[in-house]
């Protein structure tokens, strides 16, 4: 245990420290398979107060992890220093040793951590070994922060489905589109720029053939610097309907995207989708429509651990309805376009007024005229 560092570090300053590596893990989220991007800042104190003198983030696919790079650059430096890491560093041998093997050899002092490791090769060992080196250990609350940074890999080593987030603009009924030709415009374009930094930071989009047909999207990312972090477009169409003009068929070479139907979907069909470099996924079919549980799972077994859903109204329900949505993003239009008569209208299963249950506000935004709403599951 070292006191020093006890007494000079207090709970603000580990926060702040912490923060800036969660904000720096945000770099390479979606980018780092089915690792978690994971950030490390190394902080030495100094005549002058605490100065970070060496930082890391886990690499693109995933290697090396955060913590070597880190000690890399601090070199010395790092020798009774405290490291912020934004994940329990990890106690198995692989490829490489230890990540708390490695901040041990470097002589760190203190180790701070956001969240604990579920995975079970680690789960408290990474922790337990640096504790049985000397080194002080602190784990704090890295709140919605660290969820918003490793939503995807926390709920996939939980469980057998990846984390799923509702996204709906609507206005403040409610309202979400209608069956007239044509895009109702809801939200401005500060929100739709949000909607395209929240697709960089998911594995995949999901919306059903009826959205893909209707209003022909191309479901990818288009921030400027961002655009190779486009997700996985994943198409629900249990009736084959999805067509060969269709964008997200036409621009599947150069956008990954599976499209889901069942068994008997027409040889044919699956041969046009195969031409144009579509994965298509068979699905169990319940009550005529696609068993999305089963889906999850197998979503999951291919190594996509966050899906961000897109669709209309009819599957937003849908996912609700069999419990699958972890948050839900809420862009609530300030001045939504109207239908041209009432009876074109179509309703989100919920408003803004009246979240769905067991669902609690935990963030709100402003962009511009629009109104962004962050809800997240119960625990």
């Amino acid at each position: 245990m070292n006191i020093a560092a006890k007494m000079t570090y207090n709970v603000a300053q580990d926060q702040r420290f912490l923060d800036a590596a969660l904000r720096l893990a945000r770099k390479h989220q979606g980018l780092t398979g089915t690792n978690p991007s994971v950030a490390c800042v190394i902080v030495s104190q100094t005549n002058f107060g605490a100065k970070i003198v060496g930082s890391g983030v886990t690499a693109k696919g995933g290697r090396p992890h955060a913590e070597p790079p880190a000690l890399a650059e601090s070199g010395e430096l790092a020798k009774g220093a405290t490291a912020y890491v934004t994940l329990e560093p990890c106690a198995h041998h692989g490829k490489t040793p230890p990540c708390a093997q490695n901040l041990i050899d470097s002589g760190v002092a203190r180790v701070v951590t956001a969240v604990m490791d579920p995975d079970n090769r680690v789960n408290g060992k990474g922790h337990q070994m640096l504790i049985d080196a000397g080194v002080e250990v602190t784990q704090m609350d890295g709140g919605i922060a660290v969820q918003r940074v490793m939503q995807g890999y926390l709920k996939a080593r939980t469980s057998s489905r990846p984390f799923v987030t509702l996204k709906i603009a609507m206005g403040e009924d409610g309202l979400m589109g209608s069956t007239q030709e044509g895009n109702l415009k809801i939200s401005g374009k500060a929100s739709s720029l949000q909607t395209h930094l929240h697709r960089a930071r998911h594995d995949a989009i999901l919306v059903g053939s009826g959205t893909a047909l209707f209003d022909d999207p191309n479901l990818d990312c288009r921030l400027p610097g961002l655009e190779n972090r486009s997700p996985i477009r994943v198409i629900l169409d249990e009736k084959s309907k999805l067509e060969e003009t269709a964008t997200v068929i036409s621009s599947a070479l150069a956008t990954p995207t599976i499209v889901v139907s069942p068994i008997t979907a027409p040889q044919e069909w699956r041969q046009m989708l195969a031409r144009n470099s579509v994965q298509h996924q068979v699905c169990e079919i319940e009550d005529g429509r696609i068993a999305l549980p089963e889906l999850m799972d197998d979503l999951a077994a291919k190594g996509i651990q966050s899906v961000m859903v897109e669709g209309g109204a009819r599957i937003a329900e849908s996912f609700l309805k069999e419990d699958l949505v972890d948050e839900i993003v809420i862009h609530v239009g300030g001045n939504p376009d109207k239908p041209e008569t009432s009876d074109q209208a179509v309703y989100a299963p919920f408003n803004a007024n009246n979240f769905p249950a067991g669902f609690e506000l935990k963030q709100t935004l402003k962009f511009g005229e629009d109104t962004s709403l962050r809800l997240r599951k119960k625990s």
